[in-house]
């Protein structure tokens, strides 16, 4: 029980990657603040954690929510711990194809997100000595084709947590950011509607395998988020079964 009495704030934590991570968080003794728009998907994950887990449905892309969703967490649970920034959503198309619209709805849902709940979730962390996880892409430290737009937040995201741990370190905070590769409802749908990807997206993994969001995921965050990873800030962790080679 590695996180009993931490509370952590979790975006995108209703589906994906931000599931496992809550699961994940919560068998580990955390309690859980869950924002996302999927009530259905937040309300479901509830009924199966229990008292453990809040949801709030809170629109990330505006800027006056991180200070509400942040001040939510405080009033359910007392305290902030940990900030785990993971939603993200973007459209892929090749580079002379990428619209203006297109890299407003990847900084509007990332990058602006994680950078607003970091600033308000400050103050909160330096009190208890918590920690940030931000979440990078291996399309954005290899530059994938067709993803300019995610690529480009998500390298953003990577730059700004570096500077906060830098700048954070005498707080007490540390900054870590995890680059995950995992099986999600998004890839599942992605693998169905393009037979004979997954052979090809597995080529490049060593493990030939994607990873689990709450067993591999999930338990990288659990890592982060506690005492264990107190003498670590500023790093990328690649979770990705070595799909990728941080330069």
């Amino acid at each position: 029980m590695r996180l009993t009495e931490k509370t952590a704030l979790v975006t995108g934590g209703a589906g994906g990657i931000g599931r496992g991570i809550v699961r994940a968080f919560v068998k580990e003794g955390a309690r859980v603040l869950v924002v996302d728009i999927n009530d259905a998907a937040g309300g479901a994950l509830v009924d199966e954690l229990g008292e453990s887990v809040r949801y709030l449905a809170a629109d990330i892309s505006v800027e006056d929510n991180a200070r509400v969703i942040v001040e939510s967490a405080i009033d359910h649970f007392g305290r902030l711990d940990v900030l785990v920034n993971n939603a993200h959503a973007s459209r892929q198309a090749p580079l002379l194809e990428t619209t203006q619209e297109m890299l407003d709805l990847s900084f509007d849902t990332g990058f602006y997100p994680t950078f607003w709940l970091m600033k308000a979730a400050h103050p909160h962390l330096a009190s208890t000595g918590g920690s940030v996880i931000n979440f990078a892409s291996g399309a954005g430290i290899e530059g994938s084709p067709t993803q300019a737009s995610y690529a480009a937040a998500k390298e953003a995201i990577r730059a700004i947590s570096r500077v906060a741990a830098n700048e954070w370190a005498r707080d007490g905070v540390n900054v870590n950011v995890i680059s995950p590769l995992a099986l999600t409802e998004g890839v599942e749908a992605y693998i169905e509607a393009n037979p004979g990807i997954e052979k090809h997206l597995l080529a490049g993994t060593p493990m030939r395998r994607f990873g689990d969001p709450e067993a591999d995921i999930g338990r990288v965050a659990v890592f982060l988020a506690s005492e264990d990873s107190r003498y670590m800030t500023g790093q990328t962790l690649m979770v990705d079964g070595g799909s990728v080679k941080l330069r």
